[in-house]
């Protein structure tokens, strides 16, 4: 049985580039062994992706004020007028910027200090912090890993599996403590894995707390009082306000590039590796 594997394994490695291509391909648009409710998800995911890339767009190449207008007249302040209500609201709008990656939680972490103060603010930051994270899990877990499995392989993937099991709810409680870790990447990969929700949630629970209260410090600091009526505002501070944001989250996109880099190098390394020992 084993040679047999190895003969296929060999085979495999000994076809032509273009014919490896058109497999991988031909893997890639080859849906039939997934539910419908799993389809239903990558439709999802792939959807969120794709607004991600176009908000992107958006905030670089069209209008560079576009992030910082979108927090304040759909975040700030509407969250701000509603009063009690507010709470709610923004335990709603922190779970959908979990979901497109042009809105990290670190800026509307940074909006609960303005709003808020630094202590309601914070505790507000942990409960939607816990609401972004399962709803980003359960997204990744149901539509996410279906297609990494496709593009990266199953056995790439298992590097991350094994890092998880060994580590578990410590490597989660110190991603979600470190402030500038981008923490819905950390989401969406923790659904990626087979990681137990129950540990998942633990950590980042734990987790949350320094992380929201240092955002909600933060935001305080800025000294932006709400209601915030733009058009009332300076045309220079417009700017220093948007290029603060637009630097926050130029700091998520590259430590999200760069430990996606990095992961796909080890994985490739870790794969190879396990090819050479079994031969």
């Amino acid at each position: 049985m084993i040679r047999m594997e190895e003969s296929t394994s060999t085979n495999e490695e000994n076809q032509p580039f273009s014919i490896k291509l058109k497999n991988y391909f031909k893997n890639l648009t080859d849906f039939s062994q997934y539910s419908v409710k799993t389809i239903l998800y990558i439709i999802i995911f792939v959807v969120l992706i794709v607004a991600s890339v176009i908000l992107l767009y958006i905030i670089f190449f069209v209008d560079e004020t576009f992030l910082y207008r979108f927090v304040v007249e759909f975040f700030v302040n509407p969250v701000y007028n509603l009063g009690i209500l507010g709470f709610f609201l923004f335990v709603f709008i922190m779970g959908v910027q979990g979901l497109v990656a042009p809105l990290p939680s670190e800026i509307v972490l940074l909006a609960t200090g303005m709003i808020w103060g630094i202590f309601l603010g914070g505790l507000m930051g942990v409960i939607g912090s816990m609401a972004a994270a399962l709803l980003c899990y359960y997204i990744s877990k149901g539509g996410g890993r279906p297609l990494v499995e496709k593009f990266v392989g199953v056995n790439a993937i298992k590097l991350a599996d094994d890092f998880i099991n060994k580590y578990g709810t410590g490597a989660i409680i110190i991603a979600r403590f470190l402030p500038f870790i981008a923490f819905d990447p950390i989401s969406y990969a923790s659904g990626l894995v087979n990681m137990d929700v129950k540990k998942y949630s633990l950590g980042t629970l734990i987790g949350s707390f320094p992380r929201a209260f240092f955002f909600s410090w933060l935001g305080a600091s800025l000294g932006i009082v709400p209601p915030i009526n733009i058009a009332d505002l300076d045309l220079s501070i417009i700017n220093a306000q948007s290029a603060f944001f637009n630097s926050v989250l130029v700091i998520v996109l590259a430590i999200l590039f760069a430990t996606f880099l990095l992961y796909y190098i080890l994985a490739k390394y870790h794969e190879r590796k396990k090819t050479e020992i079994n031969k």
